[in-house]
């Protein structure tokens, strides 16, 4: 290592202890070279350098600040379901909601206002107990609303835009702002938040009245039907690959001979072909030689490009 790089080394860590003494003046919890691998779905990731948990819009818009005028890299951790960690980690800060980000609410009859930091799980359960209908797709989708937001998730032929109304969001200047209707841009797993630096911090949701019974059961149903066509029980970042137009990824990776196909401890399952699990010990490398095995082979038989849905995240 040079004296330039050792230098340039040094000034970034001095950075990182600035913002950790001073995100912790404000009250957050901080903490040094945490280990990805405890915050993502798939148990994967090496170490962020700076792991923030940030409870009020106060401390996240500091937060922001510090960072953006520091030139410190940041990421926004949710629930860390969609993710795909480097086995080298994040350089820079990763923020994570709670506090006032991880409450739920109702506005008026039949509207639901809740933090990005909530897990969907909950927010369908809030909706459930007071008897609103329109969010059963998502119940048991393994993420926060605002990761669900971010990628307009959905599932059993719902989706986030069919109850999304508006985003509160921060801007990386740490100003509040917010988007609605056709400003939020949503389609296919993507919104105005994929392709920009905005925080996502509450969801304003629209359904409808209906009977609680008949929402439980539904919600049940789709339960049922995650669990015996999904390796819900295994670690994953969920669906590996978006849907191609006229296919399923599943199908075409079935098809291909590749279900149950390993690279370390990383395997297309073998419940559920359009998902890779982590069978113990899987590194980040693991499974991208895996994803790449995938697409290189359903290419070559099918002619068909899968393109992933998991997001790469970190060095």
């Amino acid at each position: 290592m040079t004296r330039q790089q050792q230098k340039k080394g040094s000034d970034e860590v001095n950075k990182l202890e600035r913002i950790a003494e001073q995100a912790q003046a404000l009250g957050c919890r901080c903490l040094r070279e945490e280990p990805m691998s405890r915050h993502t779905t798939f148990k994967i990731g090496g170490p962020a350098d700076l792991l923030v948990m940030a409870e009020t819009q106060k401390q996240l818009s500091a937060l922001l600040r510090l960072c953006r005028e520091s030139e410190v890299p940041v990421s926004i951790l949710g629930n860390g379901s969609n993710l795909l960690v480097s086995d080298r980690g994040i350089r820079g800060v990763v923020i994570t909601l709670g506090g006032e980000f991880s409450k739920i609410t109702l506005e008026g009859e039949t509207g639901i206002c809740c933090g990005a930091g909530v897990p969907l799980a909950s927010v369908c359960s809030f909706a459930r107990e007071h008897s609103l209908t329109g969010l059963e797709f998502a119940w048991g989708i393994p993420g926060s609303a605002g990761g669900a937001a971010y990628m307009n998730a959905g599932a059993y032929g719902g989706e986030m835009k069919d109850v999304l109304c508006s985003c509160d969001h921060m801007t990386s200047d740490g100003e509040l702002s917010s988007f609605s209707g056709d400003e939020l841009e949503l389609s296919y797993r993507h919104s105005a938040y994929s392709d920009s630096k905005e925080v996502i911090l509450f969801l304003h949701l629209k359904l409808q009245k209906g009977s609680q019974a008949e929402i439980s059961a539904k919600m049940e149903e789709l339960m049922r039907r995650r669990k015996e066509k999904q390796p819900y029980d295994m670690p994953s970042a969920g669906s590996v690959f978006k849907r191609p137009v006229g296919y399923f990824a599943g199908g075409l990776i079935e098809q291909c001979g590749l279900k149950g196909c390993s690279v370390g401890g990383a395997q297309v399952s073998p419940k559920h072909a359009g998902f890779i699990v982590n069978t113990g010990g899987a590194t980040c490398q693991d499974v991208q030689q895996l994803i790449e095995k995938i697409q290189q082979t359903v290419l070559r038989e099918t002619g068909v490009q899968l393109e992933c849905e998991v997001r790469a995240c970190g060095e």
